[in-house]
């Protein structure tokens, strides 16, 4: 297990995070890996406790074989019990404080931001890793408003004393402009998640984040 210095240091060298639920496989999951996924977070309302503790054991065995963290969603209880990295916990759900007490301080703790407001809130509250989004409207958060690329520009601009990621649409096609916008770090899920070949999809994420050409400019 990761001691907390490590679980940092990791941290702060992320940059691709994939957002996945229980049915992403083994496979699949181990290539996105080897492809370039730093980070990855379990989400999947549909799991009753038991179910999502022994995917989470699962996702767990795949990212330490890369030395990747591993974050729950929305559950302290059980991160602590799956061994994961991390709990992130979004603006409807606890705050930054009561997941940290609730995990007696042994996970690191990301918040959803969906304004500058928001961004400031977290960092005051001390959360270790911010999303910033979404940059587009999509499926995976129906009724969510896309904060566009002015939140990012808004987030570079204030340069948040942790790690921040992207999220929300971003995919190779448009990495670029959340780059240009001024974000290092994104968090996908259908782009990688439901790609036919999930390491070249996150091996070109990984291009389009060093600023290298994407797709055909990259033959």
């Amino acid at each position: 297990m990761p001691t907390a210095q490590q679980r940092r240091r990791r941290l702060e060298r992320a940059r691709l995070y994939l957002v996945a639920d229980a049915q992403v496989g083994d496979a699949a999951l181990r290539a996105a890996l080897s492809g370039g996924v730093d980070m990855v977070q379990l989400r999947d309302r549909s799991l009753g406790d038991d179910e999502l503790v022994r995917e989470a054991r699962r996702f767990r065995r795949a990212c330490d074989e890369r030395g990747a963290l591993l974050w729950i969603n929305d559950r302290p209880d059980l991160a602590l019990a799956a061994g994961a990295d991390g709990v992130h916990v979004g603006q409807d759900d606890m705050s930054v404080q009561h997941a940290r007490e609730a995990c007696g301080g042994q996970l690191l703790v990301g918040r959803s931001t969906h304004s500058a407001e928001q961004l400031d809130d977290a960092i005051a509250a001390g959360a270790d890793q911010l999303s910033v989004g979404p940059v587009w409207e999509t499926p995976t958060k129906p009724g969510r408003p896309a904060a566009g690329l002015a939140y990012v520009r808004q987030a570079a601009r204030r340069r948040p004393p942790v790690p921040w990621f992207a999220i929300g649409g971003i995919d190779a096609g448009n990495a670029g402009e959340v780059v240009a916008a001024g974000a290092r770090r994104i968090v996908v899920v259908r782009a990688i998640a439901a790609a036919p070949d999930p390491r070249a999809a996150a091996a070109e994420l990984t291009r389009a984040l060093e600023g290298r050409p994407v797709g055909a400019a990259a033959q």
